[in-house]
């Protein structure tokens, strides 16, 4: 009988997370990423000579590649389940009901479906949405199944943009722009009944969209963790379509969501 470790032992580890640095994109309504080193190597020397450095963070749930809890958004006052968002939230406090820190680590099948690249491109452009039929066309190329329980990943080639904030967080008007599904993607992703869905975007939906409905379907209406700024690059080079999706979020009290580093285990 094959044993776990053996398993895990032959699988290929993808990295789908995103570096963090000063200057990193950001959504416009989250802080910034903040980093710096406040112990430097020679402040203080041990008798033997020894020092250590030490940094200080300061960083948004919803910054970089994150997973959003299922209280992130609300809508008409109410989370998941019909809660009554106010009833459940403080500043100090957080949510109360379906915060970050009750969610277990993630180990789950994924699956990729490489819109850019069935689209034959190296990004998807700005204005571009991804409708059921590319969601379809995608896993019928591939030759997957999104099953109940799947994490679902999207690949818009946006990953590319990174290292550029300006262009990874592209603005008209002052709102965030990129590729997406609209709310008819989002219900075919809900009707398989998907544990979670993520992209290499910054907002997973495409924007700017100031109602958020894909947001309110998935997170609100049908209790699906929305994953973004995933890194989907090499993974999508490799035609690893179906995998082993592994995270976990920081137990933060309170959190409507968290930083992560997935992995992907190709098996």
């Amino acid at each position: 009988m094959t044993n776990l470790f053996d398993l895990v032992e032959k699988a290929k580890v993808y990295d789908l997370a995103q570096p963090y640095f000063v200057g990193m994109p950001h959504h416009p309504a989250h802080p910034p990423f903040l980093f710096g080193l406040s112990k430097k190597h020679g402040d203080m020397v041990g008798p033997g000579g020894n020092s250590s450095a030490a940094e200080a963070l300061a960083l948004g749930g919803h910054v970089g590649t994150h997973i959003d809890a299922l209280c992130h958004f609300s809508c008409g006052g109410k989370l998941h389940g019909g809660v009554e968002a106010a009833a459940v939230q403080s500043y100090g406090g957080g949510l109360e009901k379906w915060s970050v820190d009750t969610m277990p680590p993630i180990l789950r099948r994924g699956v990729l479906l490489d819109i850019a690249g069935h689209e034959n491109v190296e990004a998807l452009p700005a204005d571009f949405t991804i409708t059921p039929d590319h969601l379809e066309s995608a896993a019928r190329r591939e030759g997957v199944e999104i099953r109940r329980g799947d994490v679902v990943l999207l690949r818009t080639g946006w990953a590319q943009y990174w290292n550029d904030a300006a262009s990874y967080i592209a603005t008209v008007h002052g709102a965030p722009t990129g590729p997406g599904p609209e709310l008819h993607g989002a219900r075919w992703l809900s009707a398989r009944g998907i544990f979670g869905a993520g992209s290499d975007t910054i907002a997973f939906e495409r924007v700017p969209a100031p109602n958020m409905p894909v947001h309110v379907h998935l997170l609100v209406e049908s209790g699906i963790h929305i994953i973004e700024a995933l890194n989907l690059e090499l993974l999508a080079a490799a035609g690893v379509y179906t995998f082993l999706f592994v995270a976990a979020p920081l137990k933060i009290r309170g959190g409507t969501g968290s930083p992560i580093r997935p992995f992907a285990l190709g098996l």
